[in-house]
């Protein structure tokens, strides 16, 4: 059966129920309410028939959450027979290049498509060459199987850590790392984040993975490990070059500049400290 495009009631349209990208209230949506008022909505939603009756939809959900804001009745969409593991394949793949996705939508795409895959039971030869499933996973968005992996990996985390990796709060890497850990451990983990107001980094994260796959990570040495002092958050102080240039020869490079000035902090160091010897003598 050929794709047919309908005018479809809002009330017969269900979200898919494994969507794994979230329809987020910002910006873009509001810019997307704006056009379909003024225009309606000009890309029709992909949908299929449900044995139930309505039809499910497969790549459109923003759309419809847009078109529901802006008070429309009915939707234009192109009505695809599919199985169900074909329908999420291309529920996967039909957002994939989206501006902006963030890790955990990413990742619980890659782990819904790659159940998909293999129950399909298509082999690697049959697709392309010898890929493995995990390739074939990640060839719509240009991306190895490990990557694939590695990003299913988030998967495994505790939703509020999860949560910190979408917010910018831990990077991609330490994520990884994190999701190794215990359930309990992670929610010791993410005990002393709130309490100490502190996330991980990557050497922290490899740390503690490393102490989970020992049986040595306790609340204890989470703890320790969280409240060290990174190098990056100790304080220091930045002098930009351009700003110093002028107090120097022309020519001198960073590396003079910088002896230099710590010849200068030395023989000010000392001077203090004779003052202060001076002013004990007075006494």
């Amino acid at each position: 059966m050929s794709d047919t495009i309908q005018s479809i009631p809002i009330s017969e349209l269900h979200p898919f129920p494994e969507n794994p990208y979230k329809v987020r209230d910002n910006e873009e949506l509001q810019a997307m309410v704006d056009s379909i008022r003024t225009y309606g909505v000009l890309t029709p939603l992909i949908v299929r028939p449900l044995d139930s009756g309505g039809y499910e939809i497969i790549s459109g959900h923003r759309r419809l959450a847009a078109a529901q804001t802006a008070g429309i009745a009915t939707v234009p969409a192109v009505v695809r027979e599919m199985d169900r593991i074909t329908a999420i394949i291309a529920l996967v793949d039909s957002n994939l290049h989206r501006e902006h996705i963030l890790p955990s939508e990413k990742a619980y795409a890659y782990k819904l498509k790659l159940d998909a895959v293999k129950h399909q039971g298509v082999t690697s030869r049959q697709v392309v060459g010898k890929l493995e499933s995990a390739d074939i996973v990640g060839l719509e968005a240009n991306e190895s199987g490990r990557q694939v992996q590695r990003h299913i990996r988030l998967t495994e985390l505790n939703p509020q850590i999860l949560q910190m990796v979408d917010d910018g709060k831990i990077a991609f890497s330490p994520a990884i790392e994190l999701s190794y850990l215990t359930k309990n451990e992670q929610a010791a983990l993410l005990e002393t984040m709130e309490s100490e107001d502190r996330t991980p980094s990557l050497s922290q994260s490899q740390r503690m993975r490393r102490l989970s796959a020992e049986g040595l990570l306790d609340m204890d040495a989470t703890f320790t490990i969280m409240t060290e002092e990174k190098p990056n958050q100790k304080e220091q102080i930045k002098l930009k070059t351009d700003t110093l240039r002028r107090f120097f020869p022309k020519g001198y490079s960073p590396q003079q500049m910088e002896q230099t000035i710590m010849k200068l902090l030395a023989d000010w160091r000392e001077r203090q400290l004779l003052r202060q010897q001076r002013d004990r003598g007075a006494r």
